[in-house]
């Protein structure tokens, strides 16, 4: 069973998730990778964006 509320979708389920990242998400990747030490794949879709995003809030104690 997952852990998503009901207004939380997977970003996998994400009708827009193909979608190129939004200027948000890569502003915000980049800063959480300053502060992780790592590098950004370019050209990350909506959903792959989410996910990394949240794989470094992890990293970096930005987490929910």
């Amino acid at each position: 069973m997952s852990d998503l509320s009901n207004a939380e979708k997977d970003p996998a389920d994400w009708t827009t998730g193909d979608e190129p990242a939004t200027g948000a998400q890569e502003s915000y990747l980049h800063t959480l990778a300053g502060e992780a030490h790592e590098d950004v794949p370019d050209g990350l879709t909506k959903a792959e964006a989410s996910l990394k995003i949240d794989e470094l809030q992890e990293k970096t104690g930005r987490g929910k």
